[in-house]
């Protein structure tokens, strides 16, 4: 029996969809091609990618199938992920825009479709930008602003 060549993952190379890696799984060590692993593994890639910082990819090979295998695979990782980059329906526009521009532009009208609206399943805000939501809610319109999300300024 030959035993299987291992290609451990190199910090200093860029991966492309063809490309052998070698990663330890519950199984034991296991190569797969790139393109395989972020259909099997999408979240370990995506975190050695991000979190880690210890994986290159090509950005059109890679990353962007790599993004919607996430969608697919864990929403709410990917939700938490893509934060306030992620493409919503707004009220207003006719086509899906970036969180992003309403949070920014229109706090008082993004804060009464997330939260008073029942979309917060839809974009994920870490408690930081809560906060600066709600900070921004409460000076421009403080009877706006939920008693609960006012308490939270308080802490």
């Amino acid at each position: 029996m030959v035993p299987e060549t291992r290609y451990p993952l190199d910090p200093e190379k860029v991966y492309f969809s063809m490309d052998e890696l070698t990663l330890d799984t519950e199984e034991g060590a296991k190569t797969l091609k790139m393109g395989y692993w972020i259909a099997v593994d999408p979240i370990r890639i995506h975190k050695l990618i991000v979190k880690e910082k210890c994986l290159k990819v090509d950005e059109m090979e890679v990353l962007r199938p790599l993004e919607s295998k996430l969608r697919k695979a864990d929403p709410d990782y990917y939700k938490r992920f893509v934060g306030l980059k992620l493409v919503i329906d707004y009220p207003g526009y006719s086509t899906g825009i970036v969180a992003s521009i309403p949070f920014e532009n229109d706090p008082i009208g993004f804060y009464k479709w997330w939260r008073k609206g029942g979309h917060e399943d839809k974009v994920y805000l870490s408690l930081g930008r809560q906060i600066q939501l709600f900070q921004k809610v409460a000076m421009m319109d403080p009877k706006m602003i939920l008693k609960k999300d006012l308490e939270l300024l308080k802490h």
